[in-house]
């Protein structure tokens, strides 16, 4: 059945917040979309609001024949990962979206150093096929799922089918409030 999630989220998953919140709330997203780099301030917005009540999950989902630089985008951030600074490289990427999306690939490299990772061991990392085989997990998965577009959004494992506005409202019912 679409609509629910079909891989749960577990260790390997890029996740900020209480593990044990009352919700999760899972993202498959795709650095180059616009609607994307729209619900990215909102997601920060709900977990300032939601604070413990809420996990936030990203997975990557790159729409690489509308967006031809975000499987690099996604590669970046996986690679960030490898030297513990995925959040900051994924924020960078959704903050200075526009900025790299006009000037190209050049323009979204800024980023290692903006965020200050080691470019020789980033460089290492982006040649591993754990990488690569990352991405692809995530967008399966998200396929999967019921995944057509970005972004999706799964609340407590259940496709949000409402607009990024009324995920809040959405979550603020599954905690109950």
């Amino acid at each position: 059945m679409s609509g629910l999630l079909k891989n749960a989220v577990g260790p390997e998953d890029h996740a900020q917040g209480d593990p044990d919140a009352a919700v999760t709330l899972v993202e498959y997203g795709d650095y180059q979309c616009p609607y994307c780099g729209a619900a990215y301030p909102l997601v920060k917005k709900l977990q300032r609001h939601f604070k413990d009540d809420l996990r936030f999950v990203f997975r990557n989902f790159p729409l690489t024949q509308a967006h031809p630089l975000a499987h690099m985008a996604a590669e970046l951030a996986e690679a960030a990962a490898l030297q513990g600074q995925f959040w900051p490289m994924h924020d960078w990427i959704y903050e200075h979206q526009q900025e790299w999306s006009e000037a190209g690939a050049e323009a979204l490299l800024a980023g290692i150093a903006a965020v200050g990772l080691d470019a020789d061991a980033l460089e290492g990392a982006l040649k591993k096929p754990e990488i690569d085989k990352r991405i692809k997990a995530d967008f399966n998965g998200g396929v999967r799922s019921g995944v057509n577009g970005t972004p999706s959004f799964f609340i407590n494992g259940r496709l949000h089918q409402g607009s990024s506005e009324a995920l809040a409202q959405a979550i603020e019912r599954a905690i109950g409030r």
